[in-house]
């Protein structure tokens, strides 16, 4: 079932945009079989789930963290993960920052923004991000890299909002192009679409969508996870 759902999923995805095969609370032999139909960037929301499964599965994964990070739990992807997307602090990018120096590495990662009507997602505004990259603080960061933006779009029916979402996270994404990081051509990600909504997504400029649902299944809420 997965190996066909990710063969139609891959059928749908537009030239230029990269698919990441959200794996949060899905067991490894479904990442397995993911694996070996030929998926490499997997996401994940939670870091000891991450590292457990990194532990065991080929190491040319791309892991991608998806989810509300932790300081305090940096360290367990810090090593190895390729991308994080949920930048939503100045103090979440120096502990990154700290932990990535540990290991030699320069972390890329995403700026996240609020472009949703729902309080209880997470990011920044664009007020906010000026003032993180504007800061002393960021200037001293050298073992992060910013290489885009991430938002989620509205859980809601009305495609006309999310539509107008996504071109706001997109809009963002071309005003700090052209404000902080001309000459940068790395900042070039913008991650925006899942399951229910990443068609339109690529069609606002999405250049990372995260599907995890239409892929491996509806997720299972009842497996504890030691995080």
């Amino acid at each position: 079932m997965i190996k066909d759902n990710l063969t139609q999923v891959n059928s749908t995805i537009a030239e230029g945009v990269r698919l990441i095969a959200v794996s949060k609370t899905k067991p490894v032999e479904d990442l397995q079989e993911a694996y070996e139909a030929g998926q490499r960037l997997f996401g994940e929301n939670k870091a000891l789930e991450m590292r457990d499964k990194h532990q065991v599965l080929p190491k040319d994964i791309e892991w991608h963290f998806i989810g509300h990070l932790q300081t305090n739990k940096i360290k367990y992807i810090a090593e190895y993960v390729s991308l994080i997307h949920s930048i939503d602090s100045l103090n979440l990018l120096q502990a990154v920052n700290k932990e990535a120096i540990k290991h030699n590495r320069v972390i890329d990662c995403l700026l996240q923004f609020h472009v949703a009507t729902e309080e209880t997602k997470f990011g920044l505004d664009m007020a906010e991000a000026k003032a993180l990259l504007d800061s002393p603080e960021y200037a001293q960061l050298h073992n992060v890299r910013i290489v885009g933006v991430m938002g989620m779009a509205t859980n809601t029916p009305n495609r006309d909002l999310i539509r107008s979402e996504f071109r706001t996270l997109k809009s963002y994404a071309q005003e700090l192009a052209s404000t902080y990081f001309q000459g940068h051509p790395e900042f070039k990600e913008i991650s925006m679409g899942m399951s229910g909504d990443y068609q339109i997504a690529m069609e606002e400029g999405s250049t990372l969508v995260r599907v995890g649902s239409a892929i491996f299944g509806a997720r299972n809420y009842n497996i504890p996870v030691n995080d």
